[in-house]
């Protein structure tokens, strides 16, 4: 017998048509969520079909949809909004509905192409959304609450309707998509006998939706017979490449085609020209998930380095490598985590775990500022015993004392302070903020993907959690790095689900100054083997990271766990800055990997490699001229 065939469908009413039937059908087990979690269990392999947002299969890159079945507009959709008290050429700032990417990269490519500005944005839930709209700040709303809501607002952009005016075609927001040769053509079968039967169904759908909703019946009827468009013909897919097309054009999305599944069942697989990625991503274009995944596995090395340098060149056309001093301060080794490859940490109790002292602390602050330091990078386990307050005490006598930025807490351990003190993340911060806190690390990433996370460390936070505190701290203000440890039960396209996220965020955000990445560093007597690993794939894993980035500017070598060598030649892989100069370094080193290297010969090292050196802060402001 076949296996249930993995469905995951979105949640709204304007699915129903698409979705009622489909789970009384034999060999379907259907679930629903937001869009967003609907892309990500089909990226991620855990639905072998999806009701997918069609940004999603542009960052995807090798889904392909079923014919004959949408979730379109031809005209006016009702149920996303863009929402202002101003005009849409007036907006500054963008509130935007992170259930849905389609919504507000349709929302940013009209306002860019239509009105002329391009908003600051801004990620809420939809309830913060809506109470974000006032004077010139607008939010783009969308699904059943955008029906209930829409009359509130003295502006409101049928972003449907300004699709068909500009460009007369129907607009397609989510479609059945799945891998080729996932899907038989009897199982592709069952979506289009769902569909019949649902569009028969409307007005029931609609009676029953109303009374569960409040609704007026007669409105949920006409959106879901009038305003909703469940066609995927000729028309439809001119529409949806229009706007793979125009979002290209305007770096929004990779180059992507519409391709039809029963075609792709019975086509030779024809790649594109390796080449021809290549050539793209050297000059800036952005690449999908399945670019970043046949680059790794087939581009040469040498090929690999040349575009990455590419890139490198362009961004920062000066020749100069950066580097910090700064030092790097575990300040707990304690931890309730347990990770599977972490040497470094002692849970609760045990006689090894520690806590530094405010007289040990201080010599080593004292050192970097001897030593012309501008940085304390803090970071520690997650230890039950050390309240907030703690955190805030130590933070204001650290600034106050030795008046050096803080570059402080990974995410883990923001969201471990919140739960122990049954606190917002936002209220966390804004706290620590107060206390003195300039920039949060980026550890903890290791694989933004949550298979990866559940093997290697159970009770770490989900990929999700991860990426809203760092969401949460770039709309204060506070700016991050991001990294990515790579190197255990992670597979390539996995590393670039990883990297695609980050980039993600960064389009909304802005706020990650700059990208690193290592692999795990192995020592015998963990509980976690070592994967794909040594010189070769950290080289190929950097460059690839680099041309999927491209919407942040700095990506540093990982001498630290490379050694100084390798480290020189990531600087002709995409690396253009060379990270800190290493006073003591724990938890590396706790797996048998010690290098260091002090100012002048950081500096010696990036003169050897044919760049000038500058030092910098966390921002990646300059402190000192070339040289």
């Amino acid at each position: 017998m076949m296996a249930p065939l993995r469905v995951a469908a979105v949640s709204y009413l304007n699915a129903l048509p698409l979705t009622a039937g489909l789970a009384q059908k034999s060999g379907v087990v259907l679930t629903e969520a937001l869009p967003s979690e609907v892309a990500r269990r089909l990226a991620e392999g855990e639905a072998d079909v999806a009701l997918l947002p069609v940004v999603a299969a542009a960052v995807l890159g090798d889904v392909a949809f079923l014919r004959g079945a949408a979730i379109g507009c031809m005209g006016a959709v009702e149920s996303v909004l863009l929402l202002a008290e101003c005009n849409p050429g007036e907006i500054t700032e963008l509130a935007l509905d992170l259930a849905s990417r389609t919504s507000v990269i349709l929302a940013r490519l009209l306002l860019k192409v239509r009105y002329g500005v391009e908003p600051k944005l801004v990620g809420l839930e939809s309830a913060e959304a809506i109470a974000f709209v006032r004077g010139t700040r607008a939010a783009v709303v969308i699904g059943d609450l955008a029906l209930e809501v829409s009359e509130r607002f003295p502006r409101r952009l049928d972003l449907g309707a300004e699709w068909f005016s500009w460009t007369g075609l129907p607009f397609v927001f989510a479609a059945w998509c799945t891998y080729p040769q996932r899907v038989t053509a009897a199982q592709e079968a069952l979506f289009h006998d769902a569909r019949i039967e649902g569009l028969g169904a409307r007005s029931a759908l609609a009676e029953r939706f109303s009374a569960a909703s409040g609704l007026v019946r007669e409105r949920v009827d006409t959106y879901l017979h009038t305003s909703i468009r469940y066609e995927f013909g000729v028309a439809e897919q001119a529409g949806l490449q229009r706007f793979f097309d125009e979002s290209a054009l305007h770096g929004f999305l990779p180059q992507a085609q519409v391709r039809l599944l029963d075609v792709e069942r019975h086509r030779p697989s024809t790649p594109p020209n390796l080449d021809g990625i290549l050539s793209r991503a050297a000059e800036g274009a952005r690449l999908s998930v399945s670019d970043g995944e046949r680059l790794f596995h087939e581009a040469s090395l040498f090929d690999l380095g040349l575009a990455a340098d590419m890139v490198r060149r362009r961004k920062h056309p000066q020749d100069v490598v950066t580097f910090i001093v700064d030092r790097n301060v575990n300040y707990t080794n304690v931890c309730t985590t347990s990770c599977r490859f972490c040497a470094f940490y002692r849970p609760v109790g045990h006689p090894e775990g520690y806590v530094l002292s405010r007289e040990v602390l201080g010599q080593k602050l004292q050192e970097v500022v001897d030593a012309g330091g501008v940085q304390i990078l803090l970071q520690g386990g997650l230890n039950p015993e050390l309240p907030l307050t703690w955190y805030e005490d130590l933070f204001r006598w650290m600034k106050s004392t030795f008046r050096l930025g803080l570059h402080a807490l990974s995410p883990e351990e923001i969201l471990h302070l919140a739960a122990l003190e049954h606190l917002s993340v936002r209220v966390v911060l804004e706290r620590l903020r107060a206390a003195g806190l300039d920039s949060v690390p980026g550890g903890g990433a290791e694989i933004l993907v949550d298979r990866v996370r559940r093997h290697i460390a159970k009770t770490k936070c989900r990929s999700d959690d991860w990426l809203g505190v760092m969401r949460t701290a770039h709309q204060m203000g506070l700016r991050s790095s991001c990294t990515m440890m790579y190197g255990t039960v992670d597979t390539p396209r996995e590393r670039v689900l990883h990297l695609a996220k980050l980039r993600e965020l960064q389009d909304e955000t802005g706020g990650f100054t700059a990208f690193f990445c290592w692999d795990y560093q192995y020592e015998k007597g963990v509980r976690l083997a070592p994967g794909e690993n040594g010189t070769l794939t950290y080289l190929r894993t950097q460059a690839l990271a680099r041309l999927m980035l491209d919407n942040i500017d700095h990506v540093g070598a990982s001498w630290v766990t490379q050694g100084p060598g390798v480290g020189q030649v990531a600087l002709r892989f995409g690396a253009d800055d060379f990270g800190s100069v290493m006073f003591e370094e724990n938890v590396v080193s706790s797996a048998g990997t010690s290098f260091r290297m002090n100012a002048a010969t950081m500096e010696e090292r990036i003169h050897a490699a044919g760049f000038k050196a500058v030092r910098r802060n966390v921002r990646y402001d300059w402190l000192t001229e070339p040289v």
